[in-house]
C-alpha cells in the first residue's frame, strides 16, 4: 500500500469512527427513551440494564452504519478540501477518482460488513432484546407503600401506612388486610409501628409489628351454623411473612422469540419463506376451487368453450333466449343471486385467511431483503458524501452534520414508506426495500459526475452569471 493511499484512510477512519461513537450515542438515547417506562421502577439490577443497551445498541447498527460513512466521507472530503490538500493533489495530476478509490474499496469493506451484521448480529439481537422486554415486562414494580392511602401492590394484600419516618423508616399507625382465603376482610392485623424489608431473594416480605392486635374470622362448620366465630389476638411484637411472585427479575429462555421474522437470518427466513410459498399456492388453489363450485361451476371444464367440439369461435346472440320472456326466470334470477351471495362470502373468507398466510410472507420477504439494503446503502452513501464533501469544502462538524442529515432524513423516510408498502402488499417486497436506495443512487452518480469535472455546483457566483445571461437573451428577444 502506498504512503498516499495509507495517508486518505488513515484520514477517512479518524472521522468514521467518530461519527459512529456520536450516531450510536444518539441513537441509544433515543432507544433508552423509547423504553425507560419499562426499565424504571422494577429494581433491575446494573448488569441487566447494561446488557439491554448493549443489545439495543446493537439494533440500532443498520441506521448507524449508514449515517456514519455519509458523514465520515463529507468530513474526510470537505477537510482535504478546505486545507488546500485537494487542490494540491490535483495539482500533481492525480484525478479525483484515483483519490478516492482507496476509501471506495473501504467503503466496500464496510459495507461487507454491515452486511454480516445485519444476517448475524441483528438476528441474536432482536432475539435477546425481545426475551430481556418479556422477562422485565413479567417483573412487577418495586414496593413502595404510600402514606395516607391503601396500598394493592401486593398480591391478596391490602396495607395502609398512615405516617413513615424517613430517618428510622420506621411505619405507624398499620392495617394488613389478608385476602388470601378469597373470603372478603376475614383477617387483618392492626399495629401500632412496624418496619417491612425484602428478602436478598426478592421472593419474601417480611412485616415486623410491634404493640398490635389482629382479628380473624373462623370458617363455619356446616350449613345450619350462621355464626362466624373471630379470633382476636394481642401481639407485642409478630413478624408477617408474605410470599411474593415475579418481583425479582428472572431470566428465561431467550430461544423462544427465535421464530420471530426480525430475529432470524438469511438460511432462515429463506426455509420461511419458501414455507410459506408452499402454504399460499395451496391456499390459493383451494379458494379457485370454492369459487367455482359457489359460482356452480362444479367441473373446471365448464368454463372452457374450447371442449365444446361444436363451438365455432362465437356466441349467436341473435339466436339466445331473453330470460325476461322464460318461465324460469324468477327461479334462475334467485338462484344467480344465491351464487352471488355464496361466492361473495368465499371472497370475504379468503381474505381472511389470505391475510394470516400472505402478510407473514411479505414480511419474509422484505426482511430478507433489507439484509442486502443496509449494506447497499453504505456504498451509495460514500459516492453520495465523498463527492459532496469535494464540492462544498468544508470539514469539521458544521456544514457535514447539515448536510448529512437532509440526505438521512430523505433516505429514512423513503425507508420506513417503501416497507410499510412492502408489508402492506401494495408494492413488492424488492421494490420497498431496494426504493431508498434507488433514488439515492442517481443523486450519487450526479454529484460524483460534478466532483469530477470540477463543477462549480454551490458556487453562487456561477449561478448568478448564469442568471444574468438569462436575462440579457430575454431581453434581447424582447427587443
Amino acid at each position: 500500500m502506498k504512503i498516499f493511499d495509507r495517508f486518505l484512510i488513515r484520514s477517512f477512519l479518524g472521522p468514521l469512527f467518530l461519527t459512529i461513537f456520536i450516531v450510536l450515542f444518539v441513537l441509544v438515547l433515543q432507544f433508552l427513551w423509547v423504553y425507560i417506562d419499562e426499565l424504571v421502577g422494577k429494581g433491575l439490577g446494573l448488569r441487566v440494564i447494561l446488557e439491554f443497551l448493549f443489545w439495543g445498541t446493537c439494533t440500532v447498527i443498520p441506521l448507524a452504519l449508514p449515517l456514519a460513512t455519509l458523514l465520515a466521507s463529507i468530513m474526510t472530503m470537505g477537510n482535504m478540501g478546505e486545507f488546500n490538500e485537494l487542490l494540491a493533489m490535483k495539482a500533481a495530476g492525480i484525478p479525483l477518482l484515483r483519490i478516492m478509490r482507496p476509501l471506495i474499496i473501504l467503503s466496500f469493506v464496510i459495507s461487507i460488513a454491515a452486511f454480516f451484521a445485519a444476517n448475524d448480529l441483528m438476528p441474536l439481537a432482536y432475539k435477546n432484546i425481545f426475551a430481556l422486554r418479556d422477562d422485565i415486562s413479567r417483573t412487577k414494580d418495586e414496593i413502595r407503600i404510600p402514606t395516607g392511602i391503601f396500598y394493592n401492590g401486593i398480591d391478596n394484600y391490602s396495607l395502609r401506612v398512615d405516617s413513615r419516618d424517613n430517618a428510622t423508616d420506621m411505619l405507624h399507625d398499620i392495617m394488613v388486610y389478608n385476602h388470601t382465603s378469597r373470603r372478603g376482610n376475614t383477617s387483618v392485623t392492626l399495629a401500632d409501628s412496624g418496619t417491612i424489608r425484602l428478602t436478598e431473594d426478592k421472593k419474601n416480605i417480611i412485616f415486623t409489628l410491634f404493640n398490635g392486635e389482629s382479628y380473624e374470622e373462623t370458617e363455619r362448620k356446616s350449613i345450619a351454623d350462621t355464626s362466624f366465630p373471630i379470633q382476636h389476638v394481642l401481639f407485642d411484637k409478630q413478624d408477617v411473612v408474605i410470599e411474593l411472585t415475579n418481583y425479582a427479575f428472572q431470566r428465561r429462555d431467550g430461544d423462544r422469540f427465535g421464530s420471530d421474522v426480525m430475529a432470524q437470518n438469511l438460511h432462515s427466513l429463506g426455509h420461511r419463506r419458501d414455507s410459506l410459498d408452499s402454504l399460499y399456492s395451496i391456499s390459493l388453489a383451494q379458494f379457485q376451487r370454492r369459487m367455482l363450485v359457489a359460482g356452480g361451476l362444479a367441473f373446471a371444464r365448464q368454463i372452457d368453450t374450447a371442449n365444446k367440439a361444436e363451438f365455432n369461435g362465437h356466441f349467436p346472440l341473435d339466436a339466445l333466449p331473453v330470460p325476461e320472456e322464460m318461465v324460469q326466470f324468477p327461479d334462475l334470477l334467485n338462484r344467480a343471486i344465491g351464487k352471488t351471495d355464496q361466492m361473495s362470502n368465499q371472497v370475504e373468507n379468503y381474505m381472511i385467511e389470505e391475510l394470516q398466510i400472505h402478510l407473514p410472507l411479505r414480511r419474509t420477504k422484505v426482511e430478507w431483503y433489507r439484509k442486502f439494503t443496509v449494506a447497499f446503502a453504505c456504498f451509495i452513501f460514500f459516492f453520495v458524501g465523498a463527492p459532496l464533501g469535494a464540492i462544498i469544502r468544508k470539514g469539521g462538524l458544521g456544514t457535514p452534520v447539515i448536510v448529512s442529515m437532509l440526505f438521512f432524513v430523505v433516505y429514512y423516510v423513503i425507508d420506513i414508506s417503501g416497507k410499510k408498502l412492502a408489508t402492506d402488499g401494495s408494492v413488492s417486497a424488492l421494490m420497498g426495500t431496494f426504493i431508498s436506495a434507488l433514488v439515492l443512487l442517481p443523486i450519487g452518480i450526479f454529484l460524483t459526475y460534478k466532483a469530477t469535472t470540477d463543477s462549480a455546483l454551490f458556487n453562487k457566483d456561477a449561478y448568478l452569471v448564469l442568471l444574468k445571461k438569462f436575462k440579457n437573451k430575454i431581453k434581447r428577444a424582447q427587443n
